[in-house]
């Protein structure tokens, strides 16, 4: 079991792919992190399961 993985999301500001780092030992979490191209912050909602992503969705604060 994995409990950091990586993954790509799109900014919902500016729209870049920008890569993003899980902790997969946390079953539900929601935190902000900053753009690392635009530096707005950005709303991420993680679900895992047994050490896996099972859904990721990132979201602009006003949404």
């Amino acid at each position: 079991m994995h409990l950091l993985d990586t993954t790509f999301l799109e900014c919902p500001y500016c729209g870049e792919q920008i890569e993003m780092v899980v902790d997969c030992s946390i079953e539900e979490q929601e935190y902000i992190e900053d753009c690392s191209v635009c530096c707005r912050p950005i709303v991420i909602a993680v679900v895992t399961f047994d050490g896996e992503i099972k859904s990721i969705e990132a979201r602009s604060e006003d949404q």
